[in-house]
């Protein structure tokens, strides 16, 4: 190591001293999600043809996500899908789906394995909490249209409080998450 290597090394030390920081005053502001962040798993739906309605959920239990996991953190079991009143358009539905966070490396492998695209990486990263057991998330955690993490939804439940998230997504920036809704 030479001492031009050095004097590179302090300049640009010397020129991130007089820039401003890029600190965010969090939870009071909102931090700013980049576009290729990937956070807290979402599972989508299919649109409705009916106001107001939900459309049928994307998943088919194919266990894909399951076996694409490093980290083994996804279980899902399939059933076999009732013809009169269908849960997903295929034969088969996902009648178990969960996500072990505390085991999950957030490499979006899952997402990558899905035919069907029902497994999107979202925007949310606040997930902290005292209590393992809300650290795996079942499916009724991660359809869209719920917002907030197990621990966000406990809290605002116990204050009497809507949840309020600590981010905010630029516009048309995820097509794939179109329908989760920010506050």
């Amino acid at each position: 190591m030479g001492v031009l290597e050095i004097g590179r090394g302090m300049g640009v030390t010397l020129s991130k001293l007089f820039q401003k920081p890029v600190t965010v005053s969090y939870p009071e502001q909102r931090a700013t999600i980049q576009p290729r962040f990937r956070g807290r798993h979402v599972l989508t739906r299919h649109p409705s043809n009916k106001p107001g309605e939900l459309g049928l959920e994307k998943c088919i239990g194919c266990s894909l996500c399951a076996a694409a996991c490093p980290a083994y953190a996804i279980y899902v079991e399939a059933a076999e899908n009732d013809p009169a009143h269908p849960t997903s358009p295929g034969e088969r539905y996902a009648s178990v789906y969960e996500i072990n966070m505390l085991r999950c490396i957030f490499c979006g492998m899952c997402e990558e394995a899905c035919p069907t695209g029902a497994v999107v990486m979202g925007n949310e990263f606040e997930m902290a909490d005292y209590r393992y057991r809300d650290f795996v998330y079942a499916k009724e955690d991660m359809l869209v249209g719920v917002m907030g993490s197990v621990p966000q939804r406990r809290e605002a439940a116990k204050k009497g409080k809507p949840v309020r998230l600590g981010f905010q997504v630029p516009e048309g920036v995820r097509p794939e998450l179109e329908g989760v809704k920010y506050e």
